[in-house]
């Protein structure tokens, strides 16, 4: 049997939780995973509660971030693995079990839904949906001073607002963030084609991730909420290639091929997608 360690924000336990459906052999949750995830998404695995879980001689096994060759056939009889998997390789070839893992509550869905239908531009309803997450919080100190990497700034938002508006007649961007106040500041709303969720105001993951999950394309920032909501739902992809944060990370498992990656500094601009 197997277990996963319980770390991190949303989007890390949806990865850790994916993990313990990939790993093929029977799986087990902590309670505090459960309680993250269990109030937004019909997730299945059993909890294996810390009392049972203690007197278990589990084997702690760490993972890189992307996948490996050798986790495919991991030995030992009970197994906890540890680290933060949060790479598209360890979960592709699962999409849809996956999805179906992830699917949202009702009233979740519900709730994001009726939010959508009364948002216009132009005073029509819009075709196209396009939802912009931006992580800031830890990430603004963390970035710079521990990884030495970047978050997005103003030029990277409006690259990316400009890409979907080149591309698509009247798209609306739904904004969401942990830093609601940088994000109005910040993102150019003047076209009256991008509205904040939440009125602006700070929201709880679950709306931000199931306004996410709506939606027709994504723009995402940095983290790995952004990176889930746009692997389940599909579409085209904006995101920013975190310069030296990768090269640790391995830029080449942290995003699908087809994404399109648009730098925070306008001349390091790339495209590798539609």
């Amino acid at each position: 049997m197997s277990t996963i360690n319980s770390k991190g924000r949303l989007g890390n336990q949806m990865g850790e939780y994916a993990l313990a459906k990939m790993n093929g052999r029977p799986a087990f949750i902590p309670p505090q995973m459960h309680s993250t995830l269990a109030p937004i998404f019909r997730i299945t695995l059993p909890v294996l509660h810390d009392t049972t879980a203690s007197r278990i001689p589990w084997q702690n096994y760490p993972l890189n971030d992307w996948m490996g060759e050798r986790y495919r056939h991991i030995p030992g009889e009970y197994v906890r693995l540890t680290g933060y998997p949060c790479s598209w390789t360890f979960y592709h070839h699962l999409r849809a079990e996956i999805l179906q893992e992830f699917t949202l509550h009702d009233h979740v869905r519900e709730e994001a839904q009726n939010f959508l239908r009364g948002l216009q531009v132009n005073g029509s309803r819009p075709s196209t949906y396009v939802g912009v997450h931006v992580r800031r919080g830890d990430y603004v100190h963390v970035m710079p001073n521990v990884w030495k990497g970047v978050v997005a700034d103003r030029g990277y938002l409006q690259q990316a607002l400009d890409w979907f508006r080149a591309r698509y007649r009247s798209p609306l961007f739904v904004v969401t963030s942990d830093d609601m106040a940088w994000c109005r500041q910040n993102v150019n709303s003047s076209l009256r084609d991008v509205v904040f969720a939440d009125n602006g105001l700070q929201g709880s993951p679950a709306r931000d991730f199931a306004l996410l999950a709506q939606r027709n394309h994504t723009i995402i920032t940095v983290g790995t909420f952004g990176i889930w909501a746009t692997c389940l739902t599909g579409g085209n992809t904006i995101y920013l290639p975190n310069s030296p944060f990768h090269v640790v990370f391995k830029h080449q498992v942290a995003f699908l091929p087809k994404w399109v990656g648009t730098a925070a500094n306008p001349g390091q601009a790339r495209e590798n997608g539609p």
